[in-house]
């Protein structure tokens, strides 16, 4: 029982985190507020988003594993299949924007330059969708929870 507690409450620290810093990354990813010291903030919050992102598929993994309803009830479960495919496809939106974001610090640090307009709204963009997407894999976890 400590272990399934434990597990779960990791895997709760890991979404929470995981949520402060994508939506750092969604409210400083403007055109409007891009300057160097967010350039920077940027590459850094990406950085922790990606550890917690790595934190909480860890611990839904562990979960899965050694939790107390084991693996075979977990993957018996559609809402299972539907929440990971939306995990993935958030993981996939995420490739491109944490490759600017260390592109953009990288450009920053060698020639002073700030990321373009056009690269800035496309980035926000995929981020937002990340922001937006969340949420349904949170309602998703609330109904499977809850035997639906």
């Amino acid at each position: 029982m400590t272990l399934e507690a434990t597990l779960a409450a990791l895997h709760l620290v890991a979404i929470l985190t995981f949520v402060v810093f994508l939506s750092s990354q969604a409210a400083l990813c403007r055109i409007e507020w891009m300057n160097a010291a967010v350039v920077e903030r940027l590459a850094r919050l990406d950085a922790i988003y990606g550890a917690a992102a790595m934190l909480m598929i860890g611990s839904g993994l562990a979960r899965l594993l050694w939790g107390v309803k084991g693996a075979s009830w977990y993957v018996s479960q559609p809402l299972f299949h539907i929440k990971i495919t939306l995990v993935v496809v958030l993981a996939l939106l995420s490739i491109w924007p944490s490759t600017m974001f260390r592109r953009w610090r990288r450009n920053l640090r060698a020639t002073g330059a700030l990321p373009d307009a056009l690269e800035v709204k496309k980035v926000r963009r995929l981020v937002m969708m990340q922001a937006h997407g969340l949420p349904v894999v949170a309602v998703i976890a609330v109904f499977w929870a809850r035997g639906w």
